[in-house]
């Protein structure tokens, strides 16, 4: 009898790169280049290199040496208790009323915050915060403004709301890991615009980071009795 012969899969690294490779790659380059990572002149010898690269593996090659070729690798982690309701009062606020308002960098999260922006632009990046609870409730309005909300790119992020002659644009994320916090943004936007993206090549494991040191804690007690 015939026997048809099988073709082994090609290795990822030698799959032919699609737009949307190329520009997860761009991002990566873009943000490097702003945390003085590149030169403007690597930086630009690099874009030019991923837009002639063909296949995967030539797409890594320009971003071998950032961190974000790299992923930080967290081993498993007891799972986290069932959060808790959210409460109804925000932790936190940011405003902006005919002007700008940011909070970005190394800060902490709270379980809430209300973002509102009239005639101005608001921007909550929690690509670099420290997650001190699970589930974070992000509710916005903007009113001839903008409210732009960034999240590390492996968390879960959920979107609830609309616009009236605006935009409410929030990308839908599901995290592999079934413990990683969750972002919700709810909101409004009239004559303005709302928007939730993942910033790429930015992780988030401070949570599970706090479970190990309490895991230890609890062992070394358990060992001292």
């Amino acid at each position: 009898m015939d026997l048809q012969k099988r073709t082994a899969p090609a290795p990822a690294a030698e799959l032919r790169a699609s737009d949307a490779d190329r520009d997860r790659i761009a991002d990566i380059l873009r943000d490097a280049l702003a945390e003085g990572r590149l030169t403007a002149d690597e930086h630009a010898e690099r874009v030019e290199g991923v837009l002639a690269a063909r296949t995967v593996g030539e797409l890594e090659a320009f971003i071998r040496d950032l961190p974000a070729g790299h992923p930080r690798r967290v081993a498993p982690a007891a799972p986290l208790p069932a959060p808790g309701p959210v409460p109804a009062d925000a932790d936190d606020h940011v405003v902006a009323v005919f002007s700008s308002a940011v909070r970005k960098g190394r800060w902490r999260a709270g379980r809430r915050i209300h973002a509102y922006a009239v005639f101005g632009s608001v921007e909550i990046d929690l690509s670099e915060a420290l997650f001190q609870y699970q589930h974070i409730v992000i509710r916005a309005w903007s009113v001839f403004g903008s409210v732009e909300v960034r999240v590390p790119e492996n968390v879960s992020l959920r979107g609830t709301g609309g616009g009236v002659l605006g935009a409410f644009e929030v990308d839908h994320l599901d995290a592999e890991d079934p413990d990683a916090p969750v972002v919700h943004i709810d909101g409004w936007a009239v004559l303005g615009s709302i928007e939730g993206r993942p910033r790429r090549g930015k992780l988030v494991a401070d949570i599970l980071d706090r479970v190990h040191r309490k895991v230890d804690r609890s062992l070394r007690r358990h060992l001292d009795h």
